[in-house]
């Protein structure tokens, strides 16, 4: 029986982002998570990452998207094809697209707004960067009182190591950590 109060959320797997990783083993556990999750009628709602022209969001002190801001940025205005959510994973016409301005999925976004209308007390977590928006969204989601799964295999960062250290020794503090097929056989 499907668990209403859970949702899967698949963050920053937007076109510009996937394309610099450029990962295809995260796409299809992301997609196998989604389809799962879509099949066992648990929430889906994706995130991603954009700013509006002009990038009137970001204060020149933002060391993370201040670059954007002053040149260069214009692939990640809201709609631009590089920040939107990438067609292996294509939201359905009832799942929420969260748009945020910060690397959290909670900071500049109306995500929690959606989870409490909801009543979701958990979260499964994909996404792509695991030392960004993963990790972001895992520690402010902690701090929220959610109980937490992350899916390694459906994350991902330039730095395997990186994504390995989260993954198997920070995350596990506050999250269950678990792969993508493990999780759906919880769902069955």
């Amino acid at each position: 029986m499907p668990d209403a109060r859970t949702a899967l959320l698949v963050m920053d797997v937007q076109h510009g982002v996937v394309e610099r990783l450029g990962d295809r083993a995260v796409l299809d556990a992301t997609g196998r998570a989604v389809e799962a999750a879509r099949a066992d009628d648990v929430a889906v709602m994706f995130v991603r990452v954009a700013f509006r022209p002009g990038f009137p969001e970001v204060g020149e002190q933002n060391a993370t998207f201040a670059a954007l801001a002053n040149g260069g940025g214009e692939a990640m205005t809201q709609d631009h094809p590089a920040t939107q959510v990438h067609g292996a994973v294509e939201p359905r016409p009832d799942e929420p697209v969260v748009t945020k301005r910060r690397v959290s999925a909670f900071s500049g976004s109306d995500l929690e707004v959606l989870l409490r209308a909801r009543r979701i007390d958990s979260l499964v977590l994909a996404g792509i960067a695991t030392s960004g928006v993963v990790l972001s969204t895992l520690r402010q989601a902690a701090d929220l009182d959610y109980r937490l799964t992350v899916l390694a295999d459906a994350c991902a960062d330039r730095d395997p190591e990186v994504h390995r250290v989260l993954t198997e020794k920070v995350f596990p503090r506050q999250a269950l950590v678990t792969t993508t097929d493990e999780w759906i056989q919880t769902l069955a």
